[in-house]
């Protein structure tokens, strides 16, 4: 187990991750379809993709959690 302190860390590196094999997996149905040699390019594509999604949710995380701060309300 981690400790706590790299939760923040470890929570973006999952959703990166979660999120570019989808975007990936759908683009590359879109692009080349389901086929021959489809795992190949989505492994490519997601391989190409997840470096760059880390570091962009890991910036972009504390500008969203502030816009649903200011997007909800206290009950």
């Amino acid at each position: 187990m981690f400790p706590r302190r790299f939760g923040p860390v470890l929570f973006g590196l999952l959703l990166s991750g979660l999120m570019s094999l989808l975007v990936s997996g759908i683009a590359t149905v879109r692009a080349v379809g389901v086929g021959a040699g489809f795992a190949l390019s989505w492994a490519g594509a997601w391989l190409t993709a997840w470096p760059l999604a880390f570091p962009a949710v890991l910036l972009v995380t504390p500008l969203a959690r502030r816009a649903v701060d200011r997007l909800v309300r206290d009950d």
